[in-house]
C-alpha cells in the first residue's frame, strides 16, 4: 500500500453476514456469523467478543497502527452501528429491531451502549478520524441522524476526534427533519443512498469518494467483480471522451453530477474490498490479488497522475519487483522452471541422528534441505514425529507444480496428519486430502492408500488449485485430477462452489505433531502449472 502511496487503510472492526430477515428465524439470526475484532478484558464488555483468537489486543493494534504510520499509512478504524450491528445485538438482544442487524435507536440503552463501546476503544486509535459505519440503516431517518450527531458529539468530547459515516440519509431541509452535523465527513458508496455532489458537497459536507464503480467482493458476487475494474481508471471521465478518471468524478456518465477537480470538500478516494460471504470464502493472499493491479492504477489517478492504459502495464511491470519488504506473490528466484529437486540418496547410517544431514537441491538453485530423519535401506527418509525434513523455502504462490514422492504407513490421528507445512498453508490428511489455509480446511473427496509408494502432486494454476495422485488408485474419488473448492453460502438461500488459490507449502515434512509415519522418496517444485 505505502509503495503505491495509499495513505489510508480503512478497516472494519465489526460486521456480520447478511441477515436475511425474509428467511431467518430470530434464533438463526442470533447465531449468524458476526464478529467484533477488538479484545478488551473490561467486565463491562464481557460477551461482546467471544473470539479472542480472532481479535486484536490493544498491543497488537498499536503495532499495526505504528507500523503503518512509519510507512505513511493512517489506519481508519470502523465500528459499525446502527446498521451491520448484529454482533452487538447478539450480545444485547433487547437492542435490536425486527431485523436484528439494526439497532433500535429509540431503545433507551442503545446510545449509552455504543458510547460505552467507543469510550473503551477510542484511546486505542491513533487517528484523528474514526468511522462509525452508519450505512444501510432502514429505521427512522430522524432516529438515525440523532444517533450520528450524538455519537459525533460524544467522540469529540471524549477524544477530540471527528467521525466519518457512510452516506445513508442525505440532508433534507424540510420542517422537522434532523440533519447530521457538517463536521461529520461522509463516505459515498452508492447512488441509491445519496448523490454526493448535490446532497452533500453543495451543502458543505466533506466527502470521500468510495463509489461502487471500484468495489470488489472477494471470490463471488452477483453484481460486483472480484478484482478492481482497471478500465474505469483510464476511461472514467464523462466529459473528456471517456478519458482518465480522478477522485472528483463520482458519476462516470453525467459530468453535471460531479464537482470541480479542485473542490476542497472532496477528501479523496478509497477503494473498497469486501469479503461478504464469510471466512471460508477466501484465503488471505486472495485479497492481495484482488488489488494487485488495482491499487497502482487507482494510485496514479488519486495523486493526479496521467498514465494511460497502454502506459500503465509496462510501468507496473517495472515497478512491482521493486516493492520493498514484501513478497505477496510468494515468488521464488530460480535459474529455470525447476525451482527445487530433492532426490533422496541412501546413507550408510540408517539410524536417527542428532546431526543434521544435508539433502542437496539438484535444480542448481542451491536450496539445499536438512533432515534429522534416518535413511532407509532403499534410500528414502523414514518420516515420523521425532524427526523432520526442512527446506530453506516456505511457500510458493501462483503458478506451481509440487510433487511429493512418498509412502504413508500409518496415521496417528486419521483426522489430523500434516504431510508438509509452510507459512501460508499445510497439506494434510484428515483423512481426505486437505489443504489448510487461513484457518480453514479445503478437502477433496479422496484419501491416500496406506503402505504404498505414490506421487502426490499439488498444482496451483492462476486462481485454482488441483491435486493429482499417480502410482496408485486413491481411496474415494478416483478422478485423475481433483480441484480444491470452497462452498459458499449465499445469504441462506443457496450455495455456490468457487475456486481456491492456495500457496504450495514447502517448509517442513515430519516433526512434532505431524501425525504420520512413512517415507519420503523425493520432492520436486516447478514454476509451471
Amino acid at each position: 500500500m505505502s509503495f503505491f502511496k495509499q495513505n489510508t487503510f480503512h478497516v472494519h472492526l465489526s460486521d456480520n453476514l447478511y441477515n436475511n430477515v425474509d428467511l431467518y428465524t430470530r434464533e438463526r439470526s442470533l447465531s449468524l456469523y458476526a464478529r467484533f475484532r477488538l479484545w478488551s478484558d473490561s467486565p463491562s464488555l464481557a460477551g461482546l467478543n467471544k473470539y479472542k483468537n480472532e481479535s486484536y489486543t490493544r498491543e497488537q493494534l498499536d503495532e499495526i497502527q505504528s507500523t503503518c504510520a512509519a510507512r505513511g499509512v493512517t489506519v481508519i478504524p470502523e465500528i459499525e452501528a446502527p446498521g451491520h450491528a448484529l454482533v452487538i445485538v447478539q450480545w444485547k438482544p433487547e437492542l435490536g429491531l425486527q431485523d436484528l442487524s439494526l439497532l433500535n435507536i429509540s431503545q433507551p440503552e442503545t446510545i449509552p451502549t455504543m458510547e460505552l463501546i467507543w469510550n473503551t476503544f477510542l484511546g486505542w486509535f491513533h487517528t484523528k478520524t474514526v468511522h462509525i459505519g452508519a450505512d444501510e440503516y432502514t429505521g427512522p431517518a430522524n432516529d438515525y441522524n440523532r444517533f450520528v450527531n450524538t455519537i459525533s458529539g460524544y467522540v469529540d468530547e471524549v477524544s477530540g476526534k471527528s467521525i466519518r459515516i457512510w452516506g445513508t440519509f442525505p440532508p433534507n431541509y424540510t420542517e422537522g427533519y434532523i440533519n447530521i452535523y457538517k463536521n461529520v465527513s461522509v463516505q459515498h458508496w452508492e447512488y441509491f443512498e445519496d448523490d454526493p455532489y448535490y446532497d452533500y458537497i453543495l451543502n458543505g459536507y466533506p466527502v470521500v469518494n468510495s463509489d461502487d464503480a471500484f468495489y470488489v467482493v472477494n471470490k463471488y458476487s452477483g453484481s460486483y467483480p472480484q478484482s478492481v475494474n482497471l478500465s474505469r481508471t483510464f476511461h472514467g471521465d464523462p466529459n473528456d471522451g471517456h478519458g482518465l478518471w480522478y477522485p472528483y468524478i463520482f458519476n462516470m456518465n453525467n459530468d453535471t453530477d460531479n464537482p470541480s477537480r479542485s473542490n476542497p470538500l472532496v477528501l479523496g478516494e478509497i477503494g473498497a474490498l469486501w469479503n461478504d460471504y464469510g471466512p471460508n470464502a477466501s484465503v488471505y493472499t486472495e485479497a492481495y490479488y484482488a488489488w494487485r493491479e488495482g491499487i497502482p492504477a487507482l494510485a496514479d489517478k488519486q495523486w493526479g497522475g496521467d498514465l494511460t492504459e497502454s502506459e500503465f502495464y509496462p510501468a507496473f511491470s517495472q515497478l512491482h519487483p521493486s516493492i520493498p519488504a514484501q513478497n505477496l506473490d510468494r515468488s521464488i528466484s530460480s535459474k529455470s522452471p525447476t525451482i527445487v529437486q530433492y532426490s533422496i540418496s541412501p546413507s550408510n547410517d540408517s539410524q536417527p541422528s542428532t546431526r543434521l544431514a544435508q539433502i542437496p537441491d539438484m535444480s542448481g538453485n542451491r536450496y539445499d534441505a536438512e533432515t534429522s530423519c534416518a535413511f532407509t535401506s532403499r534410500g528414502s527418509l523414514a518420516i515420523n514425529s521425532s524427526c523432520s525434513f526442512v527446506t530453506p523455502l516456505s511457500s510458493k504462490g501462483r503458478n506451481y507444480t509440487l510433487t511429493l514422492s512418498l509412502l504413508v504407513n500409518e496415521l496417528e490421528d486419521v483426522t489430523n496428519a500434516t504431510i508438509i507445512s509452510g507459512s501460508d498453508s499445510s497439506l494434510m490428511l484428515t483423512p481426505n486430502i486437505t489443504l489448510f489455509a487461513s484457518g480453514n480446511y479445503y478437502r477433496l473427496n479422496s484419501s491416500l492408500p496406506l503402505g504404498k509408494p505414490l506421487d502426490l502432486t499439488i498444482v496451483g494454476k492462476g486462481n485454482q488449485t488441483f491435486a493429482r495422485i499417480s502410482g496408485v488408485e486413491p481411496i474415494g474419488n478416483t478422478s485423475d485430477t481433483q480441484e480444491f473448492l470452497t462452498q459458499i453460502g449465499i445469504n441462506g438461500e443457496y450455495f455456490v462452489w468457487a475456486p481456491m488459490a492456495i500457496e504450495a507449502p514447502l517448509k517442513q515434512i515430519g516433526g512434532q505433531a505431524s501425525g504420520w509415519t512413512g517415507e519420503l522418496l523425493g520432492m520436486n517444485l516447478t514454476s509451471e502449472a
